[in-house]
């Protein structure tokens, strides 16, 4: 079996615990004298004596997991443990050569790791999957990623998440006493996030298959379910960037403040075009339909489309146990491509024993009352009072009421197309039942979808749509996924899950193809609007 070095790959072996221990108290015997001196020259220092303190004992701590990892890979247990991991995982390996490699621990150490690297089996099976990785089996049973272990990829990940940029997240971690680069951070928060995305592919393959186990969170509770899209910039590949056309006036000379020739200009380009993450969030409410406090939310978006979005609901809803709630609402805006699919989401969850309500949030509802109005072009003192009046009467779920004085209002000699269309809108969301908000309050049931217009902001505006921020697609989807599972504190059973992952299976990719959810036909299921 393989080792540890602390001093360089060429460095002495790590013995065991004891060792590194004693390493870390002669390392503090000559740091104390420092620190009391420092402190009692100058007391205003003590901030900054504080944190040497505590990097040093980040320190030290990273020597009693070098010497923890050292004891465990000695050990005759472990050694047969790490042979079933190789023989079990999910495509055969050979048996594998010792191979040293570079791993960061949670306190910024930096250790040489001697561990068994086990190659994809040659022959029929290498040739069908060629792309297939390598794995150092002897880390993956202790579920480290590339380079760094569990614990400070979870740290890394989780701050480039949270900080509004990767820079600003290499300089938090800095502070922490973590020192690493720009794409070092990058490459690892990315790591992690398409290890998150992985295991959601994995979950969605279960449960087509029906082995996904059903849980109880949602059980006997009263579940809402709120959907919508936000934006986001995604950019397109690399190409080769044409010559620019050279500045002109209108005596077809060239302009006096054009850029000289002489100046650099880049050779390659991309195109950046807008386009819409589709968002969920899955909450249990009370009998006044507001979140319950101290519930944990269940929050993921995707690029991959409606039909994507929608099956993931489905899953999620199986997941937590939705088939035991007391009642599922959907609220959502007026977008056609979600309550298209309400109904396959239904029958996918297996839904069709509890009570499910379908509404309309209200603040669109009322909204279109007021495009409505705004299309007959009364003056503001005629339009106010008409539209105080109607907005209660829809509130109080007299949709048809609504639609009817405001039909009355239409010129019989101009047809008015805005006006109808939004009539249209009112009338076509109040034959489906979302506009019943009398008996939607009686019920306890939300009537808005800010839930979901909150999370969007707190995890796609916030840090994915930015000023000048162009994403490619992957990246987006990961750091959708991490940030959604830091900010519904759902990361620590996540990253348990990772890590147990990593033990028996490595994927390649985290796409899947998904199915056909609308009722109607949209065209291609993996379109993204």
């Amino acid at each position: 079996m393989g080792g540890c070095r602390v001093d360089g790959p060429q460095g002495p072996m790590v013995e065991g615990t004891t060792e590194t221990a004693a390493r870390f108290y002669a390392e503090l015997a000559t740091r104390l004298p420092q620190w009391q001196q420092r402190l009692e020259q100058s007391p205003e220092q003590l901030h900054e004596i504080e944190r040497d303190v505590h990097l040093q004992f980040s320190r030290g701590a990273d020597l009693i997991v070098v010497g923890l990892i050292a004891v465990l890979m000695k050990q005759q247990g472990f050694e047969q443990s790490v042979e079933d991991s190789r023989r079990g995982f999910s495509y055969p390996l050979q048996k594998g050569r010792q191979r040293t490699v570079r791993v960061r621990l949670l306190g910024g150490l930096l250790i040489w790791v001697t561990s068994l690297y086990c190659a994809p089996k040659k022959g029929l099976f290498r040739r069908r999957e060629s792309s297939l990785p390598g794995i150092h089996i002897e880390l993956a049973r202790c579920g480290f990623g590339k380079g760094v272990s569990p614990a400070l990829e979870s740290r890394v990940a989780r701050q480039v998440a949270l900080c509004p940029s990767i820079r600003m997240a290499t300089a938090e971690l800095q502070r922490c006493g973590v020192s690493m680069d720009y794409k070092a951070a990058r490459r690892i928060a990315q790591q992690c996030g398409e290890g998150m995305l992985q295991l959601r592919a994995r979950d969605i393959e279960a449960w087509r298959a029906g082995t996904l186990p059903a849980g109880d969170e949602l059980a006997g509770r009263r579940v809402s379910v709120q959907i919508d899209g936000g934006r986001a910039k995604i950019r397109g590949e690399l190409r080769p960037k044409g010559a620019a056309a050279e500045q002109l006036d209108e005596d077809g000379l060239p302009r006096d403040d054009a850029p000289g020739r002489s100046q650099a200009k880049a050779k390659q380009t991309y195109d950046a075009d807008w386009r819409e993450p589709k968002q969920m969030i899955i909450f249990i409410h009370d009998e006044q339909g507001k979140m319950i406090r101290k519930s944990r939310a269940t929050i993921d978006s995707t690029l991959l489309g409606p039909d994507a979005i929608a099956e993931l609901i489905a899953m999620h809803l199986h997941r937590l146990g939705a088939a035991k709630a007391l009642s599922v609402t959907f609220v959502a805006d007026g977008a056609p491509w979600i309550w298209d699919r309400i109904e396959q989401i239904v029958a996918q969850a297996k839904l069709q024993d509890v009570r499910t309500h379908e509404v309309l949030d209200c603040c669109h509802a009322v909204h279109h009352v007021s495009l409505a109005l705004t299309a007959l072009n009364l003056s503001k003192q005629e339009r106010l009072p008409l539209y105080r009046e109607h907005r209660t009467l829809l509130r109080n779920g007299q949709w048809r009421r609504v639609v009817e004085e405001l039909s009355a209002l239409e010129s019989a000699e101009e047809p008015n197309k805005e006006l109808r269309t939004e009539l249209n809108y009112l009338r076509r969301h109040g034959e489906a039942g979302r506009l019943s908000y009398v008996s939607f309050r009686r019920q306890g049931l939300p009537l808005g979808s800010g839930s979901i217009e909150s999370s969007i902001r707190r995890v796609i505006n916030l840090r994915i749509k930015s000023n000048a921020m162009f994403w490619r697609e992957e990246n987006a989807e990961s750091m959708m996924q991490v940030r959604a599972l830091v900010l519904t504190d759902r990361w620590d059973e996540r990253q348990a899950e990772l890590i147990k992952y990593r033990r028996s299976e490595c994927r390649t990719q985290w796409r899947w193809e998904p199915r056909a959810m609308s009722v109607k036909a949209e065209g291609s299921p993996t379109t993204a609007a």
